[in-house]
């Protein structure tokens, strides 16, 4: 390579002194008339074509030294060219977490009313380049992909290819559904993270609309995911976000939860590597709560939903719809996260300032919160030392009741933070708890 290099380097020197040594042998011979002209005509067209070459020897050259580097590289040969080209740039999305691309994985099936949940997506993303919206399909619904495609290169659009029967035990007949769905999820996240090749992605269904400050928040939460490996997930969801228990006077409140809420959330390509040699054959959003996959990781979840179920109808047949989802706050006012400080969610920050506060907080009886009694507390804890306890506390103050591995719905360490009667109230275990139990479940 090195011998190359000095070939053509000698060439281009010999080359110019060819040149030189001409120029200066026709500006030296006596003209006879009207040759004069034709000899300056020939001298600039040879000084042209001279230029013009030094020009492709230089450029040859360039090439050389950049190129070298590798190929010395893949004989055991470390070259260092002499003078050094620039070093290349990294790609924005490994170096600068704002600038990282951030897709968005709709799962769709059968909903026609997926419409809802694109027009919000679309009205109120920042940048098409860095939210760029991906609809997945399953279930070969005619409709449905007529209502995707009509929204042209605004979205793209793909097709789970294998809409067949998935084989499954006698008594999961019914359930045939969840399996479909876990197939689905195995299918475009794969599609995601192995074809795409994304760092990271936001996963809503087609049955969510979406809330106006939706990708400033995931936008603002994204580095904290990068940044604390005791997170897993950023949800956009509060199980226990129904306007009345909720302050929506503090819409740019966060918390950790032990709870893997879904319904809107964001997950690194670190965990589909995790994740997807043992992806569950159905009920996939239970698997996640298991404890041998949450390796107690939390989630990030905002006091009020950035996202809201409009879709009753679903493999569930509208279990708890009716009840709670249909309730639940959508945030309506825009918070500009990416301005706010949100190191307080790290786990070490977040567990000094949150525990504190909530065993500082006085403790009272459910009858006091029923009759709306001792107001002049402020905040209050409520505690429970069991599993008969906590769901007799939540079914009697309107919180999911319940548990997932022992889990409590937007719980963290047992804690789950609620506004009741326009107070806030802390569903607390002993100040002694030791970890969850899997048999309240």
């Amino acid at each position: 390579m090195l011998k190359k290099s000095s070939l053509v380097v000698w060439g281009a020197v010999l080359f110019i002194a060819w040149n030189g040594l001409l120029l200066l042998f026709l500006w030296s011979r006596p003209a006879s008339p009207g040759e004069g002209d034709r000899l300056t005509a020939e001298v600039i067209r040879l000084a042209q074509d001279a230029e013009t070459e030094l020009e492709r020897q230089k450029e040859l050259l360039r090439q050389i030294h950049r190129y070298s580097g590798l190929w010395g590289q893949r004989r055991g040969v470390r070259i260092t060219p002499n003078p050094p080209p620039p070093p290349s740039p990294a790609p924005p999305q490994l170096t600068d977490p704002a600038a990282t691309v951030l897709p968005v994985l709709v799962m769709a099936c059968d909903r026609s009313t997926v419409r809802r949940c694109l027009d919000k997506l679309l009205r109120y993303r920042p940048s098409a380049q860095r939210f760029p919206v991906i609809v997945s399909q399953d279930c070969g619904h005619a409709e449905t992909a007529r209502v995707i495609a009509s929204y042209g290169d605004a979205v793209a659009h793909i097709r789970q290819p294998d809409l067949s029967d998935i084989p499954v035990p006698a008594e999961h007949r019914k359930f045939q559904g969840y399996y479909k769905i876990a197939r689905h999820y195995r299918w475009a996240l794969g599609q995601v993270f192995r074809t795409f090749r994304y760092r990271a992605a936001i996963v809503v269904e087609d049955d969510l609309e979406v809330a106006p400050d939706f990708f400033e928040y995931f936008q603002a939460a994204f580095p904290l995911l990068l940044a604390d490996r005791s997170l897993w997930c950023i949800s956009a969801w509060n199980d226990n976000g129904k306007e009345q228990m909720v302050d929506v006077g503090q819409a740019e409140l966060l918390y950790r939860t032990d709870f893997f809420p879904g319904l809107g959330w964001l997950l690194l390509a670190e965990l589909w590597d995790e994740l997807e040699p043992k992806w569950p054959r159905a009920f996939w959003d239970d698997w996640m709560r298991q404890p041998e996959q949450r390796r107690d990781r939390s989630c990030i979840r905002p006091e009020v939903s950035r996202t809201m179920t409009f879709g009753r109808k679903g493999v569930s047949h509208g279990q708890f719809f009716d009840q709670y989802l249909k309730f639940i706050k959508l945030n309506d006012r825009f918070v500009p996260f990416t301005q706010l400080d949100l190191s307080y969610l790290k786990k070490e920050e977040y567990e000094r300032s949150f525990l504190p506060k909530v065993y500082a907080a006085p403790e009272v009886r459910v009858e006091d919160l029923q009759g709306n009694r001792r107001r002049e507390l402020g905040a209050v804890r409520l505690q429970y030392g069991g599993r008969d306890s906590f769901k007799a506390f939540a079914k009697a103050l309107g919180l999911m009741d319940d548990l997932k591995s022992g889990v409590p719905r937007a719980g963290y360490r047992g804690i789950v933070s609620f506004v009741y009667r326009g107070r806030r109230v802390y569903l607390a275990p002993p100040s002694d708890w030791t970890g969850y139990d899997p048999s309240w479940s």
